[in-house]
């Protein structure tokens, strides 16, 4: 049986996808991304842009240090001190990368770089060379390939090449062209570049045109071997081509692609699930793979069709991208053993300690609700795996609202004035803090009270409240992002009551602000 050409996944969700605005994550939640990213399988993790920042640098360093199987990559400009820096973040991997870029298309050559084409081919070559020196695994990327003339591109292809590239990437950095066209493209690159034999193809499509997935495809069938996404489909303005939905096309059409690739595709539920809850950035319920409707059905004729046959209109089953099914019952009766196994049947491995933390806040949510689905028992791991350092922390909330009356809102919060010292028995010193304020609703209320606590006043630019399970008693989940001296964060919370997951979303986008403002360190 011949042996089928494999697809490398390169994903770039913590460098690309957390441009998107208000997706910033902290270095533990970089983490947790990352390590989950190994267990999906994918080959190159795209770690950062190392010198952007120096807590990009940081978490690159942390990642390539602590995140084992894949390769980790960073991301650097065509010039010495981007290379330097590029290489001793990422030099701790076993499998370093190092992928430098420079645009090539004449309107960035001329308006953007204010350069010549032959100095612009003089300055890749010289950063490829100089990458070399560091690491022997280069990935050189034409920026704005999509439009870029043709002769040029395949002069450069073939000069990096020559220079020691061993992968070529061809990014569709606008979203500009069509699948036809992009295909071509990459067919036209393997044939006119005679030592193109000696890289891999790769390409990087953006969504401006909703084509990001289908150009993606288009250059597999042509002979690209490495794709280039994000979880999700997270990225600069709409987005990057979507990881689960090339992965689930090489999957259910394996005859009319027939390329293998490596991904576990069992863990790709829970990888969606985590980087939108670590960026607060929802998946639409039409979301192909990973939507909340992607395998429902409510048509009669459908449901009929299901029943008898699943295949008459799924062509997945949800088990094999990890969809857990509502099945097991879960309630306040329930004990640790059901509670415990139903988490590894979800697929977590969680610590002993990790999960009688999760079982004490399960009993509590099962006194207030009747029973307890699998959606519950994710939001519950998911903001416990995003609770990042806690400077301030809830004690209890009281509000009241009503016609003709104004809202008004008790918050009583816990400073932690001292984090304790990991590995060690030491508690956190606290100091208990209570407000309380007037508001526009019950909400607003709660948030002008910890704002009084807090003295950090944060302004928010987006809220959004969905229930997150079945049932009139369904657990609601709401969604923030919140701007503090010109950065956005984050926030999500769960709770049966939407004021208490309101303020849980407020007090995590707090934490984080604080977080980032006081530079705390990567154990908080």
């Amino acid at each position: 049986m011949e042996k089928k050409d494999k697809v490398l996944f390169f994903d770039t969700t913590l460098r690309d996808g957390e441009q998107s605005p208000g997706a910033s994550m902290n270095l533990k939640e970089k983490l947790l991304v990352a390590n989950q990213l190994a267990a999906l399988g994918v080959d190159i993790i795209e770690a950062g842009f190392p010198i952007s920042s120096p807590g990009d640098f940081e978490a690159v360093k942390t990642i390539a240090q602590q995140v084992k199987g894949s390769v980790i990559a960073g991301l650097c400009r065509a010039s010495e001190k981007d290379i330097k820096v590029c290489w001793d973040a990422i030099k701790y991997t076993k499998k370093p990368r190092i992928h430098i870029f420079i645009a090539t298309s004449d309107l960035h050559i001329e308006k953007k770089l204010q350069k010549t084409r032959a100095q612009v081919l003089d300055m890749a070559v010289k950063a490829v060379k100089y990458g070399k020196s560091f690491c022997p695994d280069i990935e050189f990327s034409a920026e704005d390939a999509g439009r870029s003339d043709m002769d040029y591109l395949c002069k450069v292809v073939e000069a990096v090449i020559d220079a020691g590239a061993k992968t070529v990437n061809i990014p569709d950095t606008v979203g500009y062209t069509m699948p036809a066209e992009f295909g071509t493209k990459i067919a036209e690159i393997k044939r006119r570049v005679p030592n193109i034999n000696k890289a891999v193809i790769s390409v990087h499509c953006h969504n401006d045109l909703g084509l990001a997935v289908a150009n993606s495809l288009a250059a597999i069938e042509n002979g690209a071997r490495q794709t280039e996404c994000t979880i999700n489909g997270i990225g600069e303005r709409a987005g990057n081509a979507s990881l689960e939905e090339i992965v689930m096309a090489l999957t259910v059409r394996p005859r009319y692609y027939n390329v293998g690739h490596s991904i576990n595709t069992k863990e790709i539920y829970k990888t969606s699930k985590l980087v939108s809850n670590l960026t607060g950035i929802a998946v639409q319920v039409n979301k192909a793979i990973v939507g909340a409707n992607a395998f429902a059905h409510e048509a009669g004729i459908h449901q009929d069709g299901v029943l008898k046959d699943r295949e008459t209109y799924e062509i997945m089953n949800p088990k094999d991208v990890g969809i857990p099914e509502n099945s097991l019952v879960l309630g306040k009766h329930s004990g640790r053993h059901a509670f415990f196994k139903r988490i590894k049947d979800l697929g977590y491995k969680l610590s002993v300690e990790t999960m009688e933390l999760l079982f004490e806040k399960f009993k509590i949510l099962a006194d207030k609700k009747k029973v307890i689905f699998d959606d519950d028992i994710i939001a519950l791991i998911e903001e416990d795996s995003a609770s990042g350092c806690e400077i301030f922390s809830l004690e209890y909330v009281s509000a009241t609202s009503g016609t003709g009356t104004i809202p008004t809102a008790t918050v009583k919060i816990s400073k932690n004035e001292k984090p304790a010292k990991p590995g060690t028995s030491e508690k956190i010193k606290s100091v208990s803090l209570q407000e309380a304020a007037c508001g526009t609703g019950p909400v607003d209320a709660a948030y002008k009270a910890i704002d009084k606590i807090t003295g950090m006043n944060l302004k928010l630019s987006d809220y959004s409240l969905r229930a997150v399970s079945s049932g009139e008693d369904a657990l609601g989940e709401v969604q923030l992002k919140a701007e503090y001296n010109g950065m956005i964060y984050s926030g999500k919370g769960t709770s049966t009551d939407i004021v208490e997951a309101s303020v849980k979303a407020y007090m995590q986008a707090v934490n984080k602000a604080k977080t980032f403002n006081k530079k705390i360190k990567a154990e908080c």
